[in-house]
């Protein structure tokens, strides 16, 4: 009996205790509340309305997809101002020095000797040839040198410099007009002015491209306009180059399509440039091979055709210095074919070869009016002999 009772007992405690747990698990389901909402963004200062000077409250927008980014406007291309070009060489003096320096003080050594007997004047001339000055200025420049020093007797090096500096300045000749024609033609006898007209020929690899490029320079510096035409249609890359160029100093650039007849973009670009008004017009022609006459031919045309719309009033054959003799080749072919008015001598600031000035000169009887002393875009300049002279000589 007492274990009946006690077995009531423990079973109505089992009771109480299950539904006490029942009830506590129930009550402890309650709802989720949810994530307390994002606080509003303050906008920016500037964004209230007007005179409340309150700041405004913008809601949360709900996410969404990126917008393409808006193209960037193309960037306008900032004018450089080329330096001028008075006195350009002489700023350039220490660069032309430092490659030229074994000419003029080679022969200074050898002319300051105590005595100049015939195997000392042997090495002159031999110094003055591999300086490719040219087998017949050499000969001459020797017998002056040789009836000065009979005569006056220079020994030191202060009078051989005196004597040597007075026969290369002779030699390079200074009386030779080396300006460049390039002013515009004004009106006359009826006809509108127009603009003076330079074309810029020669090989391949000399720099004439460039050298068209840092002429305009030249020009602008010097207060002209200038219209460029890229009649190298053979390379899309020559184009390019000459236009930016041109955008760097303010030189509108006539070109056409890859492959298109060189002469007609010259036409183009000499009757644009009248219709600007400008000074000049530049024409930058493909690099012609001399060894092909059909090439070469081809350049006679694009200069007839160019001067169907007015005087071309400048031909200027770039040659590269360092190709010496090899040079002089190139420019023989090429006067015979158009009307060379003047040589820009590139790359002369890395040869020891500066005779290659009056060599030229004398083979095509026509100046030398710039020269490239380096590759910043105002590293062209007017050429002038009696500074060239003491570069040799410094």
């Amino acid at each position: 009996m007492e274990f009946l009772v006690i077995g009531i007992i423990i079973a109505a405690i089992a009771i109480i205790g299950a539904t006490a747990l029942f009830y506590r698990a129930r009550g402890s389901r309650r709802p989720v509340a949810p994530p307390p909402a994002a606080p509003p963004v303050p906008a920016k200062a500037e964004d209230s309305p007007a005179g409340t000077g309150e700041t405004a409250v913008a809601e949360r927008a709900p996410p969404a997809a990126a917008a393409p980014a808006p193209e960037a406007p193309a960037a306008e291309v900032e004018l450089e101002v080329p330096e001028p070009t008075a006195g350009r060489l002489v700023r350039l003096r220490s660069r032309l020095s430092r490659s030229q320096g074994t000419l003029g003080q080679g022969l200074l050594k050898l002319l300051s000797r105590d005595k100049l007997d015939e195997a000392t004047w042997e090495e002159i001339e031999d110094t003055l040839i591999a300086a490719d000055l040219g087998v017949g200025p050499a000969g001459e420049l020797v017998e002056r040198l040789r009836t000065h020093t009979r005569v006056q007797g220079a020994r030191t090096v202060d009078e051989a410099r005196a004597l040597l500096r007075e026969e290369l300045v002779a030699l390079i000749d200074p009386t030779l007009d080396r300006t460049l024609k390039v002013a515009k033609h004004p009106a006359a006898d009826g006809a509108p002015e127009r603009p003076a007209v330079a074309m810029v020929v020669g090989v391949n690899g000399t720099g004439k491209t460039t050298t068209t490029g840092k002429l305009a320079r030249v020009l602008i510096a010097d207060g002209y306009t200038v219209v460029l035409g890229a009649a190298d249609t053979f390379r899309a890359a020559a184009a390019d180059q000459l236009q930016t160029w041109g955008q760097r100093v303010g030189a509108y650039t006539v070109r056409g399509a890859e492959g298109a007849d060189p002469a007609s973009v010259a036409f183009e670009a000499v009757k644009e440039g009248t219709g600007m008004g400008v000074d000049t017009v530049l024409i930058d022609t493909a690099g012609r091979l001399h060894t092909k006459a059909g090439l070469m031919d081809e350049l006679g045309k694009v200069k007839r055709v160019a001067e169907k719309q007015g005087t071309v009033d400048e031909v200027l054959l770039v040659l590269d210095a360092t190709t010496g003799q090899n040079g002089l080749v190139q420019a023989r072919v090429f006067a015979e074919v158009v009307d060379i008015t003047g040589i820009v001598l590139t790359k002369l600031d890395g040869t020891a070869k500066g005779g290659i000035v009056v060599a030229v000169q004398k083979e095509l009887g026509v100046p030398v009016k710039l020269v490239g002393l380096g590759e910043g875009p105002d590293d062209l300049a007017p050429f002038d002999p009696e500074a060239f002279v003491d570069a040799l000589l410094q």
